[in-house]
C-alpha cells in the first residue's frame, strides 16, 4: 500500500510538480521554503521572504485534492510579517499549498509530508548490565523503517561510539562497569523509504551510568598529554646535564688554572707604604731566621716569612753558643748557624742576596 502510494505521489509530482504563476519571478524573486514534519504531528512550512520585505504573503492548503484551500491557521511572524505556517498532520499523505501575495500566486507545491519527517527523541532510556556489554532499551516509536542510535563514551575516550539498532533495543560490547559513561540516543529515518529529505531526531538526555547505577554526573578526566611529559623529561634531564657540565668545567678550570695569590698580602706595606719600591720597603724589613729544636737534638732552620735577606758583604759575627740539654756547643766561625735550605735558590740583587724555597716568591 505504502509502495502504490509512492508511486502515486512520484506520479502526480511529474504532473503537478509546483507551479510559479505568472510574474512571480519579478523583482521579489523566487522564495525558499522549509517543510519539517514533526512527528506526524505538526507541519511547519517556512519560507525566505526577503525579496519581499513589508509584505505580508497568504498561506493556503489542503489536505485532499477535491478540497477547497484554507488559510493557514497558525503564521510564523518575523519582524511583524508572515515567514510561515504551522498545521496539524493527519499521519502520513499529501500536503497541497499555495503561497500568495494578495491574489497573485507566488508558488504552489504538493509535497508528502513524509518526505519531511523528524521524529521524536527517545525517552525513559533503561540500561541492562552484563559482563562486559550493556543493552540501552526505550519504548519505541509508532513508526515503520526507523533506525535508533546510541552513543556512548567514558571518561576516558574523546569521541563518541556509536550503534544502531532497528528497535530500541541496543547492546553495546566491551564497556566496563567500574567506569563511568555518558549514554545518549535518537532516532533517524531509513533513506530507503522515507527519501533523503528527512532530519533525525535530537539528542535524548545524556544519562550517566557506573557499576550498573545511575549516576547524577561523571567527572571527565582529561588524559595528560603524554608529549607533555616527554618534553618535561627531556628538559629537566637537559638543564641537570647542562649545570653538571657547568660543575665539572668549574672544577678543571680550577685544576688546570689555579688562582695566584695578591702579592700584597704577602709583602705587607709593600704597596700601602713604599708605593711598590722594593729597595725602599726591603731596607724596612727585618726577617731573621730562629732555630727551633727538633726532636732528635738536630738543629734546624725555620723561616718565619717566604723571605730571607742576607747582606752579602756583612761582618762574621763571634761564634754562637747554643745548649742543648746540659752539654753547649761551640760554634764554629766558619760555619753558619744554618744550612740553606734543601732546593733552595740564591739570587742576588745589588748588595744583598736571598735565598728562594720552593713556597718562595717575588714580583718586581
Amino acid at each position: 500500500m505504502r509502495s502504490a502510494l509512492l508511486h502515486w505521489a512520484a506520479a502526480a509530482a511529474l504532473l503537478l510538480g509546483y507551479w510559479i504563476a505568472p510574474g512571480d519571478t519579478g523583482s521579489g524573486g523566487p522564495l525558499h521554503l522549509q517543510i519539517i514534519n514533526f512527528n506526524f504531528e505538526t507541519v511547519q512550512v517556512t519560507w525566505n521572504a526577503s525579496g519581499y520585505s513589508g509584505t505580508n504573503l497568504t498561506f493556503l492548503y489542503k489536505l485532499r485534492s477535491n478540497e477547497m484551500y484554507d488559510q493557514c491557521p497558525n503564521y510564523i511572524l518575523q519582524q511583524g510579517r508572515t515567514a510561515g505556517c504551522l498545521l496539524e498532520a493527519e499521519d502520513d499523505g499529501i500536503l497541497y499549498f499555495s503561497i500568495r501575495n494578495g491574489t497573485q500566486p507566488l508558488l504552489t507545491k504538493s509535497q508528502w509530508i513524509s518526505s519531511y519527517l523528524k521524529p521524536d527523541s527517545p525517552k525513559d532510556l533503561n540500561f541492562q548490565w552484563h559482563e562486559e556489554a550493556v543493552t540501552v532499551t526505550c519504548s519505541d516509536l509508532p513508526h515503520n523503517d526507523l533506525l535508533y542510535e546510541i552513543q556512548f563514551k567514558s571518561t576516558f575516550d574523546t569521541e563518541w561510539q556509536s550503534e544502531e539498532g532497528t528497535t530500541c533495543n541496543v547492546t553495546i560490547v566491551g564497556v566496563d562497569a567500574d567506569k563511568c559513561y555518558f549514554f545518549r540516543a535518537r532516532v533517524k529515518t531509513m533513506e530507503s523509504t522515507y527519501g533523503s529529505d528527512t532530519y533525525p531526531s535530537d539528542w535524548s538526555e545524556v544519562a550517566h551510568q557506573q557499576r550498573g547505577e545511575r549516576r547524577d554526573s561523571c567527572q571527565e578526566r582529561k588524559l595528560f598529554p603524554r608529549f607533555i611529559l616527554v618534553s618535561g623529561l627531556v628538559a629537566f634531564l637537559t638543564v641537570s646535564l647542562l649545570l653538571l657540565s657547568l660543575w665539572k668545567l668549574r672544577r678543571v678550570k680550577k685544576v688546570l688554572m689555579p688562582s695566584v695569590p695578591d702579592p700584597k698580602f704577602t709583602f705587607l706595606g709593600l704597596f700601602e707604604s713604599h708605593q711598590g719600591n722594593f729597595q725602599e720597603w726591603i731596607k724596612d724589613t727585618q726577617n731573621v731566621a730562629h732555630l727551633n729544636k727538633t726532636e732528635d737534638g738536630e738543629q734546624e732552620c725555620f723561616l718565619e716569612e717566604p723571605l730571607v735577606v742576607q747582606p752579602a758583604k756583612a761582618e762574621v759575627e763571634p761564634p754562637s753558643v747554643m745548649r742543648t740539654g746540659e752539654e753547649e756547643v761551640a760554634g764554629d766561625p766558619s760555619q753558619l748557624p744554618c744550612q740553606t735550605p734543601q732546593g733552595g735558590e740564591v739570587f742576588s740583587l745589588g748588595d744583598f742576596t736571598f735565598v728562594m724555597t720552593d713556597n718562595s716568591y717575588m714580583m718586581l
